[in-house]
């Protein structure tokens, strides 16, 4: 019995050897066994990639340009007695348009460089006279600064207005330009001579550079006495409204008749209130001499008055482009002493923009 136990253990455990070897890998030719290949991870399905919107590439700031109008305004300053005042602050100047107080942008009262225009009558009312006028107008070119420029008109009716000279710094091209006035016939134009000298005033400004640009002024010696002009005074005023050009009026309105009508005034009335008002309306002076002797003295109070003024610019607070006429008031602060000071100039300006005014036609 033992015997067979002892022999059943011997097969049982020669089987598990058998199987024990039958289940060892087989080694390669080599003698290296093989390696496994390992099993491929699944490829996932395609998604869709998000790709990152990339931020816009700064590019330095962009200048906007503002177009601004800057208005310029030329400045007298006078006491009572009508003399100049030129120690005026800019703290002591307000400056109105339409009522509204308006911040000065710009403020100077240093001596500015001026174009101006002589306009002289040579009809036949100015015969005793224009030699004087001559003395008085070489007088005032003689005061002209190295920057200053000069145009000379002659004129008598409305076809015989003439430049003798045009702008220019010259001093002996300007003399001999008064030289050659003369007296000749014809009915008086003094409406026509304003207008074509403003005109040519102001277009020389434009062809000049920004930075060039100077002062101004116009001197008109007549007897105010207008008698056959194309252009009306109506006409006259609406350029002068647009215009920058300052007028200074030496009237000889004395030997005009002082007999009017029931209702209507006298021809030396109308003149010099003609007159007046073309000063005003521009912020310049009138001087009304009883003769030719004054002349000098006046040539060199005018030339003193065109460079005892202020410049003062601003930008409006109403910045409508609509071609409205606006008021300008300049108010000056009293002095120390609390005596009166009085502000002139322009009475007001057209705004830029809106429609392009009619204008008359142009003479050939």
């Amino acid at each position: 019995m033992k015997r067979s136990l002892y022999l059943l253990t011997l097969l049982f455990v020669g089987a598990l050897l058998v199987s024990a070897w039958f289940a060892k890998p087989v080694a390669n030719a080599s003698g290296i066994a093989p390696t496994a290949t390992p099993t491929p991870a699944p490829v996932p399905a395609a998604t869709s990639v998000v790709v990152p919107t990339p931020k816009p590439t700064e590019t330095p700031d962009e200048i906007i340009k503002i177009d601004t109008e800057l208005v310029n305004l030329t400045v007298r300053v006078i006491d009572r007695n009508n003399r100049p005042v030129n120690n005026v602050q800019q703290s002591e100047i307000k400056i109105f348009e339409d009522g509204v107080d308006q911040q000065i942008d710009f403020f100077s009262k240093s001596d500015v460089p001026t174009n101006y225009g002589m306009v002289i009558d040579n009809s036949g009312s100015m015969r005793q006279l224009l030699d004087k006028v001559i003395e008085a107008g070489k007088i005032l070119v003689d005061t002209n600064r190295p920057a200053d420029e000069t145009m000379i008109i002659r004129f008598v009716s409305k076809d015989k207005i003439e430049i003798q000279q045009q702008f220019t710094s010259n001093k002996a091209d300007l003399n001999d330009a008064l030289e050659n006035m003369y007296i000749e016939g014809g009915q008086t134009a003094i409406i026509d001579a304003v207008y074509l000298a403003v005109e040519n005033i102001d277009e020389y400004e434009k062809s000049q550079k920004p930075e060039d640009r100077k002062r101004r002024a116009l001197i008109l010696v007549s007897d105010g006495e207008d008698r056959n002009s194309f252009y009306t005074e109506k006409q006259l005023f609406e350029l002068l409204r647009e215009s920058e050009v300052q007028i200074y009026v030496v009237g000889f309105v004395s030997e005009l008749s002082k007999e009017g009508g029931f209702v209507s005034k006298s021809p030396q009335d109308k003149a010099k209130a003609f007159l007046e008002r073309i000063a005003a309306q521009t912020g310049g002076k009138t001087y009304f001499p009883t003769s030719g002797a004054e002349l000098p003295n006046l040539a060199r109070e005018i030339s003193n008055e065109l460079r005892t003024q202020y410049s003062i610019g601003y930008i409006p607070s109403n910045d409508k482009r609509d071609g409205t006429y606006r008021n300008i008031k300049v108010v000056v602060n009293d002095g120390p002493k609390q005596e009166k000071r009085i502000a002139i100039t322009r009475a007001g300006r057209v705004a830029d923009g809106g429609a392009t005014p009619q204008k008359p036609p142009t003479k050939n």
